[in-house]
């Protein structure tokens, strides 16, 4: 049992410092697209194998030789939010945060893409929310522009996305 432990601990610990490379946190919001993607075809593997992908995009990128100093610090307050602690509200926000996947799957698999476009951006401004609140503006500022870059490419993939699919319908 301690050789499995051991693993784990080191599997988290690669991942961990992996997820330090900045390049995985501009990844991680395009991968809605495909969640929503394959809420829209009601593809249930598809949404399973989108999140899971999501869940894993911190550890795709190698480790940064040298870090960013901001970086590490929101990486280290997300890590004391995560190991310290846990009262009721960081089990609500943990559930709003799972809730907030699903909601947007539904929105899509309704074929509401105008739902979908609330919802994602919805997602977007609370973890920059949650972000400052539990890092601080100076480390924060780090995430901003992954975040809103991820937005608006995510935004701009669904509407780009409803017009092909618009045009397709209008022809012979």
């Amino acid at each position: 049992m301690d050789g499995l432990l051991d693993s784990a601990t080191e599997l988290v610990q690669w991942a961990w410092a992996r997820h330090h490379n900045i390049l995985s946190w501009y990844v991680r919001p395009l991968l809605l697209i495909p969640m929503g993607y394959f809420a829209w075809k009601r593809s249930l593997t598809g949404i399973v194998v989108s999140f899971l992908a999501l869940l894993s995009s911190m550890a795709w990128f190698p480790a940064p030789q040298s870090p960013d100093p901001r970086v590490e610090a929101l990486l280290a307050a997300e890590k004391a939010y995560l190991l310290g602690p846990w009262p009721w509200w960081k089990f609500l926000i943990t559930f709003a945060g799972a809730a907030s996947l699903i909601t947007m799957c539904v929105a899509f698999w309704m074929r509401s893409w105008k739902l979908g476009l609330v919802v994602v951006t919805a997602i977007m401004v609370a973890k920059i929310a949650w972000t400052y609140v539990f890092t601080g503006a100076d480390a924060a500022g780090k995430l901003v522009l992954p975040a809103l870059v991820g937005t608006f490419a995510v935004n701009a993939a669904i509407v780009l996305a409803v017009r092909y699919a618009k045009t397709l319908d209008k022809q012979p």
